[in-house]
């Protein structure tokens, strides 16, 4: 993998010339969730800028060809993912995963469309509508709900992809994008807008607490407003509110519902 990295690292810069069957190998793997765009460690997630950059690289030596899905076709650069039926992963007609994204098993699938880059781990739904964007990085047992948006990105090379920890809820219609963070557990009621730079308020003590890019694991969040002056007045500009906690819980659909019905959050 040190060798593939090397090679990938010395393209991009142009000290070498592309070798177009290591650039495909790369994405092979990619597409196999062999290797991923961003991984957890102990101090927090790193990216794996050069798996951008094969990614960007595979752009370049690929041609725009056409394909045929039944009824449907298309012309692109970036195939569309194939399906043996062996994944353990459930297609509904009219998904498109592109070539270069992963999903892992019990991963359910309906009409919807997962980029190339991304990562969507075992027992996820993604509904109806919902994209998940170029590299965004999808725990396991997420619910994205109806019409979702999770932001892509591939320049720059540091910047790290949305996240969705493990067992989080995003409610339909949200919008998660720019490298936003939500932690495991974590439920954002319908309609919730979060970018990198949207205040997220914790009300829950007798002082707000303001954040920024990161939702905290088990936080229970709903759109609000807050203040800002502007020359020509003050004016309520779209925020998060984190309204209080999901409990710990063993049995985790339980515990879902439960939040959902004591805090009348919208889904």
């Amino acid at each position: 993998m040190e060798s593939l990295k090397e090679k990938i690292e010395l393209y991009y810069s142009g000290a070498m010339p592309v070798d177009k069957a290591v650039v495909e190998e790369s994405l092979r793997l990619l597409d196999l969730g062999k290797i991923r765009v961003a991984e957890k460690a102990v101090d927090g997630w790193f990216v794996n800028d050069w798996i951008k950059k094969s990614i960007l690289l595979y752009f370049r030596i690929q041609n725009v060809n056409p394909e045929s899905m039944g009824f449907l076709s298309c012309a692109d650069k970036i195939p569309v993912k194939k399906w043996s039926g062996n994944e353990g992963v459930r297609v509904v007609p009219l998904s498109i995963a592109r070539y270069g994204s992963f999903l892992s098993k019990g991963v359910v699938l309906m009409p919807s469309f997962v980029n190339i880059g991304a990562y969507v781990d075992e027992d996820s739904m993604v509904d109806t509508w919902t994209t998940v964007g170029s590299c965004a990085q999808i725990g396991k047992n997420v619910h994205l709900s109806g019409g979702v948006g999770i932001g892509g990105v591939l320049e720059p090379m540091q910047a790290r992809p949305v996240i969705i920890e493990d067992d989080a809820f995003i409610g339909s219609n949200s919008i998660i994008v720019e490298g936003v963070h939500i932690g495991a557990g974590a439920v954002i009621g319908a309609g919730v807008v979060i970018t990198g730079s949207t205040r997220i308020i914790d009300v829950t003590g007798s002082k707000e607490k303001i954040l920024r890019g990161h939702v905290p694991a088990n936080s229970i969040v709903i759109p609000g407003t807050s203040e800002k002056e502007f020359p020509a007045g003050r004016y309520g500009i779209p925020s998060a509110l984190i309204i209080g906690k999901r409990s710990a819980s063993t049995d985790k659909k339980l515990s879902l519902n439960q939040v959902l019905h004591d805090y009348e959050v919208s889904v």
